[in-house]
């Protein structure tokens, strides 16, 4: 049984082409900020956000992962640098003797505390700035129908 690709159209590659440059920019602008101004990666600071919002700043180490849409073994490597910090720090899991939970330090809330408001105005100047309240919302409803498609949520 032979499958027809169905090639983008141009409008469809010109409208990917610019997805993909934007976004990546934004990403990589982000994270050069973020490395500047923090000494981290944004990879890092997801991953304090996601603690810092999880009940007791902690969280098993497989929902972090999957919080993060990270791989175990990417997202160990990443708590073992952020424990290196004195950002997190990992504690045997009560109900499960095989998990562990990763646990954000005061140390490490406080750096992110710090952090936060330069990101917020990078995030801000870089993407909100300079779209209209009509795109920003435009921005979201197809944020929310792509997450929904790719990932059941």
């Amino acid at each position: 049984m032979t499958v027809m690709t169905r090639w983008l159209d141009p409008d469809e590659q010109r409208t990917w082409r610019a997805y993909l440059a934007a976004s990546r920019a934004l990403m990589d602008t982000l994270d050069r900020e973020l490395q500047r101004d923090a000494g981290m990666p944004h990879a890092y600071y997801e991953l304090l956000v996601v603690l810092s919002e999880a009940p007791g700043r902690r969280l098993r180490m497989s929902d972090l992962a999957e919080a993060a849409g990270s791989s175990r073994s990417r997202l160990s490597h990443a708590v073992s640098r952020l424990e290196a910090a004195g950002w997190v720090r990992r504690e045997e899991c009560p109900t499960d003797r095989r998990g562990q939970v990763a646990l954000l330090t005061d140390e490490g809330f406080a750096t992110l505390a710090a952090a936060a408001p330069g990101h917020v105005e990078g995030v801000r100047r870089h993407l909100f700035d300079a779209l209209s309240p009509a795109q920003v919302d435009q921005l979201r409803r197809i944020s929310e129908t792509l997450a929904e498609h790719l990932t059941g949520y």
